[in-house]
């Protein structure tokens, strides 16, 4: 996953999947508010697993390109697993672990309905592991490269929560599944701003610059001054791909939520009420029977 080309295609991945899980939520409840249940995946009439498969065709072929493209497993020393290897075999890890939530996905859903907790389970043992090796990554994420990375673990642990405790726990509730979809749309914006911008000598910060070495390209700063300011100005990104993805999936709801929305409500005016009444009154005045009262003379 090093590198811009890295970052940018599993960043377009989340992207796209978490989109389509942020349109077909915000649809599902517009079209069903008072019987909306969260779902793990979203499946189509004419291609029922296009989402699943679609996953597993991703991470294969992330998988593939991590493992075997230009890759030398082995070391020359005679090592199984070389330690130039092992950032690439913790990235497949990674994919691997999605890549058997959307396998198993489609195997429950073809033995019948009623596995959803068991597909949200699966997901967040995918979304645990991706959190536990960006934790515990092999490669010495420090600097800038590091601040951005850890600002992904805080994105990745809201997936995690969200796909765990709240969803399993809480299945009728529409916020478990925006909030699970956001997170996943902005894991992928994040992952597509690091790649670009850590690897692109003309974005980075003033006093920083690329250095090779130990089979990697990192990121390097002129001392602590030029260190501390380059990792404010990642806060300060992150804040704002924050405020735009919440202002971006607020508008979303918005004009989905009146586009699909089912209960219609008629407003009429104030007069139309009172001709409303006055109608009445007179059909209730007609109906009582006319009766002569004499008056004694």
């Amino acid at each position: 996953m090093g590198g811009t080309s890295g970052h940018v295609s599993l960043g377009l991945a989340f992207l796209i999947i978490g989109l389509w899980h942020l349109f077909n939520s915000i649809k599902l409840h517009s079209l069903h508010p008072k019987s909306y249940s969260t779902l793990p995946w979203f499946p189509i009439s004419k291609l029922r697993y296009l989402e699943p498969i679609t996953i597993m065709l991703v991470t294969f072929i992330f998988i593939s390109s991590e493992l075997l493209i230009n890759r030398k497993p082995i070391s020359p020393d005679g090592t199984l697993i070389s330690s130039k290897s092992l950032p690439h075999l913790e990235h497949s890890i990674i994919a691997l672990s999605f890549f058997v939530s959307a396998f198993f996905s489609i195997l429950l859903d073809k033995t019948g309905p009623g596995h959803n907790g068991l597909v949200h389970f699966l997901q967040a043992i995918a979304f645990g592991q991706q959190l536990l090796i960006l934790h515990l990554h092999s490669t010495d994420h420090m600097g800038i490269e590091g601040q951005y990375h850890w600002l992904l673990q805080i994105v990745t642990f809201v997936s995690l929560i969200s796909t765990t405790f709240l969803a399993i726990g809480y299945t009728k509730n529409f916020m478990i599944s925006f909030v699970r979809a956001f997170s996943v749309v902005f894991e992928g914006v994040w992952l597509i701003v690091t790649g670009v911008m850590l690897w692109t000598p003309s974005l980075l910060p003033k006093g920083c610059y690329l250095k090779s070495g130990m089979g990697r390209v990192g990121v390097l700063c002129h001392g602590d001054l030029a260190l501390d300011r380059a990792k404010a100005l990642v806060n300060i990104l992150f804040g704002l791909c924050l405020i735009v993805l919440t202002v971006f999936s607020m508008s979303v709801y918005l004009v989905m939520i009146k586009f699909y929305s089912q209960e219609k409500v008629e407003y009429l005016s104030l007069s139309k009420f009172e001709e409303q009444d006055e109608g009445d009154c007179n059909v209730g005045a007609q109906q009582i029977p006319q009766s002569t009262i004499s008056l004694p003379m």
